[in-house]
């Protein structure tokens, strides 16, 4: 049985990449019948696990009411129990408990900005692209304006410091200025070392071109993904409604249909 994230690999090498089922299963290391069995589903289907009785079936209710009632540990529920005629041990009452009262999420404050204040970036991936007689690997860059979430998207089939910085001058060019900060993720080409309690340290020619153009350099928190929540959403929203289903007859294509797609769809606010 396969799990969802190899059943979106085999599609995604099938209906993207084109290879044949033979190819997807050496690419995957799979039993080829395996993989043709999965490409004739439209859709991933979990085999039901059979539902084995539990010791703790008779208290489940009990528990349920105790948590709504106060917030009790799991080790104080299993004592109750055990007074209540239960023979099982502390784990299974541990994980019930989990399972019902999931943790509490975590609370992030809500980011606002001026105009022209900060702009997000990021790299996205895609698959590959034919350029000339050749297949590379698709990356896009993106970069969103925070206040008025205004996007710029390029395709390069390289992640390199030179195509991040062009990818800035370009975004510049069609915003038509450079914000004041950019927040980055803590990417190499941005950011070489951020260490929790330090200053981090960043890369020098990227320094040196915020210098050039006058904005701040503003990299994530460790571990705050969430800080760069509109350029992430962004990344998807590319994926999702500009490249999902798009034919790609070679690199030079896409350029241009990123422009109109910008034009057109993007950045049309309603």
């Amino acid at each position: 049985m396969i799990d969802y994230e190899l059943f979106c690999k085999i599609r995604h090498l099938k209906e993207h990449e084109g290879l044949s089922a033979h190819q997807i299963a050496g690419e995957l290391a799979m039993d080829p019948r395996t993989v043709v069995k999965w490409l004739t589903r439209e859709r991933f289907c979990q085999r039901k696990a059979s539902v084995r009785a539990s010791k703790l079936d008779p208290f489940k209710t009990e528990i349920a009411r105790m948590l709504q009632a106060h917030t009790f540990t799991a080790a104080q529920i299993l004592v109750r129990m055990r007074e209540q005629g239960f023979a099982g041990g502390y784990s299974i009452v541990k994980d019930y408990v989990r399972s019902i009262r999931p943790p509490k999420s975590r609370a992030y404050l809500t980011l606002a900005f001026a105009p022209g204040e900060c702009a997000q970036v990021d790299w996205g991936s895609y698959g590959s692209v034919t350029v000339g007689n050749t297949r590379r690997r698709l990356s896009f860059f993106v970069m969103v304006l925070c206040y008025s979430r205004m996007l710029y998207v390029e395709f390069t089939v390289s992640q390199s410091m030179e195509h991040f910085l062009a990818c800035h001058q370009n975004a510049f060019r069609f915003f038509g200025c450079a914000p004041k900060k950019i927040m980055v993720d803590n990417l190499k080409s941005a950011v070489l070392r951020r260490i929790v309690g330090r200053p981090p340290v960043f890369n020098p020619r990227y320094l040196d071109f915020a210098n050039h153009y006058g904005f701040a350099i503003t990299p994530c928190n460790v571990g705050r993904g969430n800080e760069k929540g509109r350029v992430e959403n962004a990344v998807g929203y590319v994926k999702k409604n500009f490249l999902a289903g798009l034919e790609i007859p070679d690199f030079a294509a896409i350029g241009p249909a990123a422009r109109n797609w910008l034009e057109t769809v993007a950045n049309v606010r309603t």
